[in-house]
């Protein structure tokens, strides 16, 4: 017998009562093993007789067994009754486990939460498209020959702003060198600011060989203490000085740096893909508005066990990824100085907002019928090796794991869904100059 009741929007209570007999039945085969353990006067070991081992050691010897026989079944069998969905391991407490009477006891155990969804369908949103101009693939190619900058030996002239130069230095105080104040073939870009307030500044002018007394004085909160709010001379000797050489905006460079011919194809090729991203970056922007409405609208509790498993998600895949690119979740512990439970507390936000948009999805495309094939997802594992730029077949053998994929499958049904909510909802479309 199998009786239920909510303890409050995400736990619930299920006690369950197994039949006398089926108890009696239990502790004749506890017996028959817990007798195997047991040595007592006058019996060989495994001959004690069940009656005489419940009176010298008390019938309580068999319980331990029986709830291990009994209550595991016992339980599935009933949360299947129920029809609930249990999340995570039930506290389990015996009420009464008595010889000749029935077992009862009580299963306290998170459930999966009903969702109430509101509206969903319709939802008002504004897309945000972008206007790409002439000026956008502009900055776009100067950013790109800037990638291609070459440094050249300035053999005539003075050192200015933006070149880099090759020093020899001496910090002195008070007539003394101090420590860390000394370099040679040291390279400063002039100009980054990587250097004390108005070092830089005083190096615009000399040439290649010639050498200089440059006196600052080191801000109030340096970091390094014994050097705060002091004035300091370096002996500057400039060995040399190199200048950054960008190549023209031509045909000779589009052909350098991509797979046309010509300035003019590269630049449509430019616009283009502005153009494409803006847009998907509007569909992006615009889901969300979606999505977060149709959260909004829905009614559902957050079980804690899902958010401890989402943060742990979250970690795992933090982890795998760092990985990959060499590093291990305990370094990067080390280099942020945070321990491992600041982390997870630190995931603890985002992770009940995934948990509760989850939620939701998930009860709008088992609503709406959204499944996922098999080549979808394939399809998914092909396009996060692309986009993080790794090898497909180490991608292949993480996602060959069956929850791993199974949670990818997942997360492919929530992305169908969210795209479902976008395509449905009643959009007003803005356009702004790109960038604003």
């Amino acid at each position: 017998m199998v009786k239920w009741e909510k303890v409050d929007d995400t736990r619930v209570e299920i006690e369950v009562e197994i039949a006398a007999d089926s108890l009696e039945r239990a502790l004749n085969q506890a017996y028959k093993k817990v007798v195997q353990k047991v040595n007592l006067p006058g019996f060989r070991k495994g001959k004690v007789p069940r009656h005489i081992l419940e009176r010298r050691l008390g019938p309580e010897v068999l319980f331990d067994e029986v709830t291990e026989m009994l209550v595991p079944d016992a339980y599935d069998q009933a949360v299947a009754e129920a029809g609930l969905k249990a999340l995570g391991r039930p506290e389990i407490d015996l009420l009464q486990l008595e010889q000749g009477k029935p077992f009862i006891f009580k299963a306290t155990v998170e459930v999966m939460p009903e969702v109430v969804l509101g509206e969903y369908l319709g939802i008002e949103a504004t897309l945000q498209t972008s206007e790409i101009g002439e000026e956008e693939v502009d900055r776009q190619l100067e950013q790109q020959r800037h990638r291609q900058v070459r440094l050249q030996v300035v053999e005539e002239g003075t050192l200015e702003n933006g070149d880099l130069a090759i020093l020899d230095f001496t910090g002195i105080i008070d007539g003394v060198p101090f420590e860390g104040g000394e370099a040679e073939g040291y390279s400063l870009e002039v100009g980054s600011g990587s250097f004390v307030a108005g070092f830089e500044e005083q190096l615009i002018g000399l040439r290649c060989g010639e050498e200089k007394d440059v006196a600052v004085t080191f801000p109030e909160d340096y970091r390094a203490g014994h050097l705060a709010g002091r004035e300091a001379v370096f002996k500057v000797l400039v060995r040399e000085i190199k200048r950054k050489v960008y190549p023209p905006l031509d045909d000779a460079f589009a052909a350098e740096v991509s797979e046309f011919a010509t300035l003019d194809e590269f630049k449509a090729d430019v616009m283009n893909k502005l153009k494409a991203a803006a847009k998907k970056k509007a569909h992006g922007e615009l889901t969300e508005q979606v999505v977060e409405a149709v959260t909004a609208n829905a009614s559902v509790p957050v079980p804690a066990v899902l958010v401890e498993r989402e943060i742990g998600r979250l970690l795992g895949e933090m982890e795998h990824f760092l990985r990959l690119q060499g590093l291990s979740l305990e370094k990067y512990l080390s280099f942020s100085g945070k321990s491992l439970p600041e982390l997870r507390e630190e995931k603890r936000e985002e992770a009940g907002g995934n948990v509760k948009t989850g939620l939701v999805l998930e009860a709008v495309a088992q609503k709406e019928g959204i499944e996922v094939s098999d080549e979808e997802v394939q399809d998914k594992v092909r396009e996060l090796s692309a986009v993080y730029q790794l090898d497909s077949a180490k991608f292949e053998e993480y996602f060959s794991d069956v929850s791993r994929r199974e949670g990818l499958r997942r997360e492919v049904r929530l992305d169908k869904t969210r795209d479902f909510l976008a395509g449905r909802a009643n959009v007003r479309e803005t356009t702004a100059a790109a960038g604003q």
